[in-house]
């Protein structure tokens, strides 16, 4: 009996200082994540490094973490820094009534009458110019704060970028010494994680990517102003299932026509659109998947869009992972429970 309450009491210890873990490094937890995601796909990266330095692990940890260093974030903050340039631009327009909104408004003004509603041009005028205001607020006057916690976490992600690297394995061991799963569970889960987290992660961002680049040349040549903001705006908007580039290139497309009064250049932007980039994403994601994850496409879709709801932009790559961890386990419970039917 006294054996009994000593066990719940180390439990009920262990769950309290647990709790205590997660609320202290809670700030921490999507660079980690982050940083265990980019460990994944610059595994073969670290590996032909440390084949090349005769096996001085921590050296080619820090080599794989400043190609990371090079090839991913070097050219990420340069990409955010025109678009937070073309956002402060965008709003100071805004600010001085630089940027003529009256056609936008008119023409909303028109809908609305055609529908049976009266609304004053002047008051839409207003209502355009307070929205997009309210949109580029946080963008442009937070940006000294955003930036901060940006680099805090930026230096906490390569910090653990490189551990991950140097005693990734030692980690790995060592969680599996304290697990009480059954070994072969344990590294089962970790080959899911590798697959999935590399699937999940190719396909998003290649796809993403892909769309939004081929949205930029189009934005480019149709005259539009602000290529690069629109470029990345298709690039995140890209990464939600069934709507795609196609969420900024539509208005874009209305915007053209409407706004600008060039319909020739808003219908070769709409057909382009249709044509090009909404079909790149039909051709990289299957590619890259290639039967690499077990997930059923709508149970991926739901995946996805749960992970956003619940989580943010994070929740496009934590979501599917979810899943999957979760299908893994029901799969190890089924095996369990067949090893004791048996017994």
């Amino acid at each position: 009996m006294a054996r009994i309450v000593s066990f719940a009491v180390l439990l009920a210890i262990l769950v309290a200082i647990l709790a205590l873990f997660v609320w202290v490094m809670a700030d921490f937890i999507l660079p980690i994540f982050l940083a265990l995601l980019l460990v994944v796909m610059f595994g073969p990266v670290h590996r032909w490094f440390v084949r090349r330095l005769h096996g001085r692990i921590r050296l080619a940890a820090l080599a794989t973490t400043g190609v990371i260093l090079l090839s991913v974030l070097v050219p990420l903050a340069g990409v955010l820094s025109l678009a937070v340039r073309e956002s402060t631009w965008l709003y100071e327009h805004l600010r001085v009534a630089q940027i003529d909104v009256r056609p936008v408004a008119q023409k909303l003004a028109d809908l609305a009458g055609e529908m049976g509603w009266t609304l004053e041009p002047a008051e839409m005028e207003q209502a355009v110019i307070d929205r997009a205001r309210e949109l580029l607020t946080p963008i442009v006057l937070a940006t000294p704060g955003y930036v901060g916690r940006l680099l805090l976490s930026a230096a906490i992600m390569m910090l653990a970028v490189y551990y991950f690297f140097a005693d990734g394995p030692a980690m790995i061991r060592a969680l599996m010494r304290l697990s009480p799963l059954d070994d072969k569970y344990e590294q089962e889960l970790i080959a899911q994680f590798d697959v999935i987290s590399r699937a999940v992660v190719l396909a998003t961002v290649l796809a993403a990517l892909g769309q939004g680049l081929a949205a930029g040349v189009g934005y480019f040549f149709a005259g539009i102003g602000s290529v690069v903001l629109l470029t990345i705006l298709s690039v995140l908007v890209a990464m939600i299932p069934f709507i795609g580039a196609a969420g900024v290139w539509v208005p874009v497309c209305l915007w053209l026509a409407f706004v600008h009064n060039r319909p020739v250049a808003a219908v070769l932007l709409a057909v382009y659109g249709l044509a090009v980039v909404s079909t790149i994403d039909n051709l990289i994601r299957p590619y890259i998947l290639q039967g690499r994850s077990s997930l059923h496409p709508l149970l991926a879709l739901l995946s996805v869009i749960g992970g956003v709801q619940a989580l943010g932009p994070i929740g496009i790559f934590v979501g599917p992972m979810v899943v999957v961890f979760l299908q893994s386990l029901l799969n190890m419970l089924h095996s369990e429970l067949g090893e004791l039917d048996t017994r």
